[in-house]
């Protein structure tokens, strides 16, 4: 996550049953698991899901960090934040870019820490809708600002590599708390932002 990288200490603690698993996965989908380009697989396995599922052992409410106070109370946009998650339904991942829009109401928090705070909530089994609510809400419960606007959008590997297999489709979800929900203004003012490089 940002500067500072997190693991999940689950998979840590549990790494030699994992790696077992992996090797028994790869027995009943019909691999020769004795063969030379397998037999580290379960171990790097076991290293990756302690970086993609770091979220679980992120306090989300305090990714955010120390909030500063600031008069500024017009509207504040951190735009293409990249993130990396895993469909909880087929454990495929998805990916792609957070837009995050707030209007304080007194308090900032630093710029790097949103992107950290879109690590903590994206770095766990997911799905895009509860990750874009559940931006909003931390967002709103921890700054407290006259109103959050989130937007994702995703590409999920598991409608292009399986299924109905439709290679390139994007989804975008949105959330809206406080006066971005009651102001129409605002939210076109946000998305026609969002629009510009």
């Amino acid at each position: 996550m940002a500067a500072r990288e997190y693991k999940n200490s689950r998979v840590a603690e549990n790494r030699e049953q994992i790696e077992q698993h992996v090797r028994e996965i790869l027995r009943l989908i019909g691999e020769d698991v004795d063969r030379e380009g397998l037999l580290d697989t379960p171990a790097r396995v076991t290293r990756m899901y302690e970086e993609i599922f770091a979220g679980y052992d992120a306090d989300v409410r305090e990714v955010l960090g120390v909030t500063f106070d600031e008069k500024h109370e017009e509207l504040v946009i951190i735009k293409d934040i990249m993130y990396f998650s895993q469909c909880e339904h087929h454990m495929a991942p998805f990916f792609g870019k957070i837009h995050v829009g707030y209007v304080p109401s007194g308090k900032v928090a630093g710029l790097s820490k949103f992107a950290r705070l879109v690590d903590a909530v994206t770095r766990r089994l997911q799905v895009q809708e509860r990750i874009t609510s559940e931006l909003a809400d931390i967002l709103e419960d921890v700054l407290k600002p006259h109103g959050v606007m989130v937007v994702v959008e995703g590409e999920h590997m598991c409608m292009c590599a399986r299924g109905v297999k439709k290679y390139g489709s994007k989804t975008v979800t949105s959330a809206v708390r406080g006066t971005f929900a009651r102001d129409a203004a605002q939210r076109a003012e946000f998305l026609s932002l969002l629009r510009q490089d």
